[in-house]
């Protein structure tokens, strides 16, 4: 017969997440505490903290709470205690953190400063397991005015399409684009494809009348801008 489900008030007083936070604050809580006020119910006698330990301790200790955001629902669903339920509140809860750090970085970025774009996209795009190219399209001020994920696997210069690029850019009547992708391998190093892929682009922007400012590739807490390394 399972043990019935151990919830938070089953915990010494001292570590009751809803008790500590009142008492001190949230920055008081762990990670796996601040999860565990999400999960709310532990499973087959385990609290809600230890399935939280559990959970951030899947990918492997470098990653820590960071796992919360590289575990697919697939991924998080075969943790012994995590449902369908559950998987889809920590995936929803790592998005909403990844669109609040967003919003906050939107109020400082200068899309003319490639530094400021890569810290703008940098935890959108560090994590992700496949290479994902992002369109930036800015107005004359150099005011973000639309992007779009145009392609996602890996980035080659015959398959990224120039003309589904500039259709973009046309219809959101964008003066100048920036590319933006990841290296899930952390490395932004440019292969031989990235540099292929950037001179098509630029060419066909100089024919198009709108400029390429720029090609930053993101790595883990790192990236290479093409502008900044006379790569245009």
């Amino acid at each position: 017969m399972l043990k019935p489900q151990k919830t938070m008030k089953e915990l010494p007083k001292e570590e009751q997440p809803y008790e500590k936070f009142e008492a001190y604050g949230a920055e008081s809580l762990s990670d796996a505490e601040l999860l565990a006020v999400i999960l709310r119910t532990g499973t087959k006698g385990m609290t809600a903290v230890a399935l939280a330990r559990n959970i951030l301790g899947e990918s492997g200790a470098e990653w820590g709470i960071l796992s919360i955001e590289r575990l697919s629902l697939r991924e998080l669903k075969k943790i012994s205690g995590v449902g369908n339920v559950k998987a889809i509140q920590i995936k929803c809860i790592a998005e909403l953190a990844k669109r609040i750090a967003k919003a906050e970085q939107y109020q400082k970025v200068s899309f003319r400063q490639p530094k400021s774009v890569a810290e703008y996209y940098m935890e959108e795009f560090r994590m992700k397991k496949q290479e994902h190219m992002m369109l930036i399209m800015l107005n004359t001020k150099s005011m973000l005015i639309g992007e779009k994920v145009i392609f996602k696997g890996t980035v080659n210069a015959s398959l990224v399409s120039p003309r589904e690029i500039f259709m973009e850019a046309v219809e959101h009547e964008a003066v100048y684009i920036i590319l933006l992708h990841n290296h899930p391998s952390g490395d932004p190093t440019p292969s031989r494809e990235d540099i292929a892929l950037t001179k098509r682009m630029k060419e066909a922007g100089n024919l198009m009348d709108i400029k390429l400012l720029d090609h930053i590739i993101i790595g883990d807490h790192k990236y290479i801008s093409f502008a900044e390394q006379d790569l245009l």
